[in-house]
């Protein structure tokens, strides 16, 4: 982002996780309560993009096992007589993605364990700086007014 920016800047999906990666904004005067924000917000993002990172690796290694054995079974190749990348019918799939949600329900359960509980620290973390930037708000107004 450039030097002048005063936002977060979101970049284009990661090849690995598709999520959108955020460069957040520090602004000069941060204090330790909005600090404590902006942390724990770039600690959700890198949990965030380890988790889905690793998930969709998993994800395609399987499906890729998973079709070249149904078709190896069946006496196919990869490819097809054209060249063109054989697949499965979406009744084989389905079967593949149940086994795969069945067999990944616990880890699926702890990352939305630990979400949740990410999401709560920073919508309270959120609260807590917008009601001190009010406070500083007010007190400012109050001075200026008073002069």
């Amino acid at each position: 982002p450039p030097a002048h920016s005063h936002n977060d800047w979101i970049g284009p999906p990661d090849k690995h996780s598709n999520l959108r990666p955020v460069i957040f904004y520090v602004p000069p005067e941060e204090s330790p309560l909005e600090r404590r924000l902006r942390e724990a917000r770039q600690e959700a993002q890198a949990c965030n993009q380890h988790f889905w990172a690793r998930h969709n690796c998993a994800f395609r290694q399987e499906k890729e096992e998973f079709i070249y054995s149904r078709l190896k079974a069946k006496g196919l190749e990869m490819r097809d007589e054209t060249g063109q990348k054989a697949t499965l019918n979406a009744e084989e799939m389905a079967d593949f993605y149940k086994d795969f949600l069945s067999k990944n329900f616990r880890k699926h359960m702890q990352y939305n364990r630990d979400w949740y509980k990410r999401n709560f620290t920073i919508t309270f973390l959120m609260g807590q700086v917008a009601l001190a930037r009010a406070l500083r708000w007010l007190r400012w107004k109050k001075k200026n007014v008073g002069n």
